[in-house]
C-alpha cells in the first residue's frame, strides 16, 4: 500500500468530513502538524471536535480553525495564550471539555491501545471529576476516565519513511505518539521523508502500523507560543517581589532531587539553584535532565523546542513522550513540584487554573502534579491586586487539588501547612514584612513559630 501523498491537502482528501473528531499532536506550538492544520482549515469541514493539549494561538496552530468557526467543541488541557479560544468559551460560543494534561495523554494512549477506561488519582475532589465515577483502591479515591477515540489523527514528526515509521525530535515528541494511535485514520507530516529501510529500526518512536498516510511538509514556521527569558537576563528584568519568592523557593531544593517547576514564578527558581547541590529538572513536555541555567545566558525553552536554540543537558538526560512524562509524575517519581497559585487554603487545598466567568486557562499538568508528586510547594504574591488575601480558610475558586500543599511561600511570609488539617504555621517573614502586616493580610488563621531572628533576610 502506498502511504505517501504529494501534499497536505491530498493527504486529507476523502477522509475529513463535517462533525468529525480530529486529534492533533503538539504541545503549545511545539511539534504541531502545521501543514495539515492549514489544509484542514482550507478544506472547510465544520462542526468539528478537536482534541489536543491546547488549541494553538489566535493566528496559528489549531487556533486557525477557531477563527474560521469550524470547531464545535474542544477537548484540551490548557487554553494557553489563545485569547480567541478563551473569549469563545466565556461567551458560550464554544463547548470546552478541560482534561488534566496527564489524564489527556493517558486517555489518548488508552484509546489507541483498546483500553476503554482507567482509574487515576488526578482530579479527585475537583470540578473536573464531579461527574466521574470514583472508586477506592487501598483506601484512596480514584476517578474513572474514559479513553478517547478520534476519527482522524494529525501528527508531526522530524523524520519518517515511506512505510510510515516516525522519529520525533526532542520535546517535539510530546503528544504526537499517543495521538498517532488513537484514530481510525492517522495522517503524519514529516520534515524529512526517506525510503523504507533508511531509518534505524531501533530508533523508531512510532511504528508504521499506526500511520495510514504520510506527507513531507512544504515549510515550517515553528512559531513560539509565548516567549520567556531565563538566566541572568531575566534576573535583571524580573520584579524584586517575584525574585524574592523564587529565591526562597530555591532553598527547598535538595541534592539529588528530581524537580518539576510550574510556569510563572516557579520557572524563575531555576536561576537560583543553591551552589553545591545538583537537581534534575523534569518537564511535562518530555525532558528530564536539564541542568542549572548558565548565569551568563538567556535561555528560552520555546526556542529550544522550536529547534532555534540549544542548551547542554546533564549526563543521563532523556527525551520522551508526554505519556511517559506523566507516568513519572503520577507514579511518584518526582520529589518536589513548585507551583504558582491563585489561592491556597489553610488545609493545603490549591486553586490555580480558573476564575469563573473571567479567566479560563485550564489545569495543564498541575492536577497531575499535586496528585502524584511527593511534596508540593505553592508560590504566589500574598495578596491579589485588590488587596484581598490569597491565603484563605477555604478556597473560593475551583480547586486543583485537596490538601496537597506542604509549604506556602509569598513575598511576605513562609507558611508550613500542618498535617491532618491542623492549619498553618508561620515559620518565616520575608523582606521587611512584620508580623502585624502578615496578620492583617492573611485571610486564614495561623500559629506563629518564627525561627531565631524572625525572618528569612
Amino acid at each position: 500500500m502506498n502511504k505517501v501523498y504529494p501534499n497536505a491537502a491530498a493527504a486529507l482528501a476523502g477522509i475529513v468530513r463535517d462533525g468529525q473528531t480530529i486529534a492533533a499532536g503538539g504541545f503549545g506550538l511545539c511539534g504541531i502538524p502545521e501543514n495539515l492544520i492549514a489544509a484542514l482549515r482550507d478544506g472547510g469541514a465544520s462542526g468539528l471536535t478537536i482534541v489536543g493539549n491546547n488549541a494553538g494561538v489566535d493566528d496559528f496552530g489549531m487556533g486557525l480553525l477557531l477563527r474560521t468557526r469550524q470547531v464545535r467543541k474542544v477537548i484540551a488541557s490548557y487554553v494557553g495564550e489563545n485569547r480567541e479560544f478563551e473569549r469563545q468559551v466565556l461567551a458560550g460560543e464554544l463547548e470546552l471539555e478541560l482534561v488534566p494534561q496527564g489524564t489527556l495523554a493517558e486517555r489518548l494512549r488508552a484509546g489507541g491501545a483498546g483500553i476503554p477506561g482507567f482509574y487515576t488519582r488526578t482530579g479527585v475532589g475537583t470540578a473536573l471529576a464531579a461527574q466521574r465515577e470514583t472508586k477506592l483502591f487501598d483506601g484512596r479515591a480514584y476517578v474513572l476516565e474514559p479513553a478517547i477515540r478520534a476519527d482522524v489523527a494529525l501528527v508531526k514528526a522530524w523524520k519518517g519513511d515511506t512505510a510510515g515509521n516516525l522519529v520525533f525530535r526532542k520535546t517535539a515528541r510530546n503528544f504526537n505518539p499517543m495521538v498517532a494511535t488513537c484514530a481510525r485514520v492517522c495522517v503524519a507530516e514529516v520534515e524529512e521523508l526517506v525510503p523504507a529501510g533508511t531509518l534505524d529500526p531501533d530508533s523508531i518512536h512510532t511504528p508504521g502500523i499506526y500511520v495510514d498516510r504520510i506527507v513531507q511538509g512544504e515549510r515550517y514556521e515553528k512559531r513560539i507560543e509565548f516567549r520567556t527569558v531565563q538566566g541572568a537576563a531575566a534576573s535583571r528584568k524580573e520584579s524584586p517581589i517575584r525574585e524574592r519568592i523564587a529565591r526562597r523557593a530555591a532553598r527547598e531544593l535538595r541534592d539529588g532531587f528530581y524537580v518539576n517547576l510550574g510556569i510563572g514564578i516557579p520557572t524563575l527558581v531555576a536561576n537560583f539553584i543553591p551552589t553545591g547541590i545538583e537537581v534534575t529538572l523534569q518537564s511535562e513536555n518530555g525532558l528530564l535532565g536539564i541542568g542549572p541555567y548558565p548565569a551568563d545566558d538567556a535561555v528560552d525553552p520555546d526556542l529550544i523546542n522550536a529547534g532555534k536554540q540549544t542548551i547542554s543537558t546533564l549526563p543521563g538526560s532523556s527525551f520522551f513522550s508526554s505519556s511517559d512524562s506523566f507516568a513519572m509524575i503520577r507514579g511518584g517519581h518526582i520529589d518536589l513540584s513548585i507551583l504558582g497559585a491563585l489561592e491556597v487554603s489553610a488545609n493545603g487545598d490549591i486553586a490555580n487554573w480558573m476564575v469563573p466567568g473571567k479567566m479560563v486557562k485550564g489545569p495543564g499538568g498541575a492536577m497531575d502534579l499535586v496528585a502524584g508528586v511527593a511534596r508540593v510547594v505553592a508560590v504566589m504574591e500574598h495578596t491579589s491586586k485588590d488587596g484581598s488575601s490569597k491565603i484563605l480558610p477555604a478556597c473560593t475558586l475551583p480547586i486543583t487539588g485537596q490538601g496537597v500543599v506542604s509549604l506556602i511561600i509569598t513575598d511576605l511570609a513562609v507558611f508550613e501547612v500542618m498535617p491532618e488539617g491542623r492549619g498553618l504555621k508561620l515559620i518565616e517573614l520575608q523582606g521587611d514584612a512584620t508580623l502585624e502586616e502578615v496578620r492583617g493580610k492573611t485571610g486564614a488563621p495561623f500559629v506563629v513559630a518564627l525561627a531565631a531572628g524572625g525572618d528569612s533576610r
